[in-house]
């Protein structure tokens, strides 16, 4: 009897319904390849925009009708079980944790992945549902501070969005970086985030930040809800507005700023990286994890078999940190 694994698959655009459970034979890795067992991956928001195919514009990258690559789910956790025969990073037996990339299907018990890919072995000191999430806010978020927006110790930071994956890891990481942090979040969620590391929480739904008479060096839109035109009024004279959600507002931002300002938009393609500028990444949150300086989040943890029921709670904006599925 050929053995099966169980996953999840995008027959077309919208909202959660149209995930659909599927079984397929597990599949034997290649001469690169490490099978993995699944045993915790992440529910983000990039998931969700992917599934329903936003902005619209990104269709002509993900399929003009439905997703080319049909399966749901990038970042994951778990042990392989089998490897080709020219793999040398990994061994049967080894927790590793990391991205599918643009293959998806991490929402799935088991799946094949090249060992050249964005994945590490798992530390002892992360749970398979912590290590699922790490390729999204954490990696995300250390990205955007300190490639993109080249946050350094001193500067004032902006988290659009602190209580959410990206913004979660975003604050722990600005603080340790050395920066003085100031976060937004529903009251709710204030205290989290002043324990997280902002010495100041904004209440999102009292005050509106671009009426305030602070200045910072850099602006975080973790979720895409302001804009650099919103903003730029809130930054200092060379600040930067760094967003992960582009849209033509954005693109245009960027191209008009990079020639006529010196008040920057900028934006970067995290997963579009090469796995050698990602792995070297993720090395420092695992030891920033390992010194104590980072904790990921995690809002709720929901069986495989209830992935749209995690998508549903994804997309209340209301989490806390991150969901997973185990």
């Amino acid at each position: 009897m050929t053995a099966t694994l169980s996953a999840w698959r995008i027959n077309h655009y919208g909202t959660p319904e149209v995930l659909d459970p599927v079984t397929r034979p597990i599949p034997a890795p290649g001469p690169t390849e490490i099978l993995i067992r699944i045993r915790a991956s992440a529910v983000s928001r990039a998931d969700g925009m992917m599934r329903a195919g936003k902005p619209r514009f990104a269709r002509l990258f993900l399929g003009l009708r439905r997703p080319r690559q049909n399966l749901s789910g990038t970042g994951l956790s778990g042990e392989v079980i089998a490897v080709g025969d020219n793999v040398s990073r990994f061994a049967v037996g080894d927790a590793v944790f990391g991205e599918a990339g643009l293959k998806f299907g991490a929402n799935a018990s088991h799946i094949c992945l090249d060992e050249s890919g964005v994945l590490m072995k798992k530390p002892d000191a992360l749970s398979h549902e912590d290590a699922a999430v790490m390729c999204d806010g954490p990696l995300t978020s250390l990205n955007f501070l300190r490639e993109v927006a080249e946050l350094r110790a001193g500067q004032t930071v902006l988290i659009l969005g602190a209580s959410g994956s990206l913004g979660s890891a975003a604050v722990q990481i600005a603080a340790a970086m050395g920066a003085e942090v100031t976060g937004t979040c529903s009251a709710r969620n204030a205290d989290m985030v002043a324990a997280l590391g902002a010495g100041r929480v904004i209440d999102y739904a009292q005050q509106d930040f671009t009426k305030g008479a602070e200045r910072y060096d850099v602006i975080y839109d973790t979720l895409g809800v302001s804009s650099f035109a919103k903003a730029k009024r809130s930054l200092t004279q060379h600040g930067r507005y760094i967003c992960p959600v582009l849209g033509l507002g954005l693109l245009s931002a960027m191209l008009w700023t990079t020639v006529a300002s010196a008040r920057e938009a900028r934006f970067s393609a995290t997963g579009m990286l090469k796995p050698e500028v990602l792995r070297p990444m993720l090395g420092t949150l695992t030891r920033m994890i390992e010194d104590g300086k980072l904790v990921p989040v995690i809002d709720r943890v929901y069986p495989l078999a209830d992935l749209i029921e995690a998508h549903r709670h994804m997309e209340t904006g209301h989490k806390r940190g991150n969901v997973v599925v185990v």
